[in-house]
């Protein structure tokens, strides 16, 4: 835990008012909901319903909050693997300052699966929900959350609702790890760090490449937003050109640009046009 006001989520609670009210959730105000992103929500039940309908008896859940690049790509199609499909669930509540807007992920995502995925073997959908960056106990929220929505199984990669270096790269697979029998049905996909390896000639993990860092392409969120509102180059083996494209759209159309740090806890933000 921390209190240190650069947090994201310390700062999320620190701009509320005095007063919260405690006590079991029993109704999730779909008022919430913003109207563009309709047609990507679903309820419990729904989801439920469609993976009913599909026949699929494992369902691996991955939760995204970034444009979905080569890595993300990566996990998806492992669980793919050893599942009967995968449900891309995207968080489209708010972020901290300097991600990209909820509308361009969801486009990235969208072109992604559209592009590169089997269609009977994907379902993507989208809840409101806010990210507080609470590292291990938020991992463990969102394996709660994919219980609800009718999922086996959730990947926990590497960083999971992690920010900065408040938290241990894999600190959410020990807090799963630490669970007792029976805590969650969903169980965890742990997978480790992904990328692209140029000597062995595709994406790979910690777990199956054995070659150096200097034949990794590995880039951050933060050192790929930097790229991209600087105008710079981004390896084509860490995002699809269909991504890029979107994304540099998006980072064209910003009137400011402010510095995005590579390190530390915040990142820069930007104007959009009126």
């Amino acid at each position: 835990t921390t209190t240190d006001a650069e947090h994201p989520g310390v700062q999320m609670v620190q701009d509320q008012k005095a007063w919260n009210i405690a006590g079991s959730v029993k109704v999730l105000s779909e008022s919430y909901f913003p109207t563009e992103f309709k047609g990507i929500y679903q309820r419990p039940a729904e989801s439920r319903k469609i993976f009913e309908e599909k026949g699929w008896k494992t369902i691996a859940a991955l939760q995204l909050r970034n444009p979905m690049h080569r890595s993300h790509e990566f996990l998806a199609k492992i669980a793919v693997e050893v599942s009967d499909g995968i449900y891309i669930h995207q968080l489209v509540g708010k972020l901290k300052p300097g991600d990209i807007p909820a509308e361009v992920r969801v486009r990235c995502i969208d072109t992604l699966v559209e592009n590169y995925f089997v269609k009977e073997r994907v379902v993507t959908g989208g809840y409101p929900l806010d990210m507080r960056y609470g590292g291990p106990r938020e991992g463990l929220l969102h394996g709660v959350f994919r219980q609800n929505f009718g999922c086996t199984h959730m990947i926990i990669g590497r960083d999971h609702a992690g920010v900065g270096d408040y938290y241990g790269p894999f600190d959410a697979q020990d807090a799963f790890h630490e669970l007792w029998e029976g805590a969650l049905e969903c169980k965890m996909l742990p997978i480790d760090w992904t990328f692209y390896c140029h000597k062995c000639d595709g994406m790979a993990s910690m777990k199956t490449c054995p070659l150096s860092k200097e034949d990794r392409v590995m880039l951050s969120g933060t050192a790929l937003r930097k790229a991209l509102s600087e105008g710079g180059d981004v390896p084509s083996e860490f995002s699809r050109k269909e991504v890029l494209d979107i994304l540099r759209e998006y980072y064209s159309g910003l009137e400011e640009k402010v510095e995005v740090k590579l390190h530390g806890h915040a990142t820069g933000e930007a104007g959009q046009k009126k």
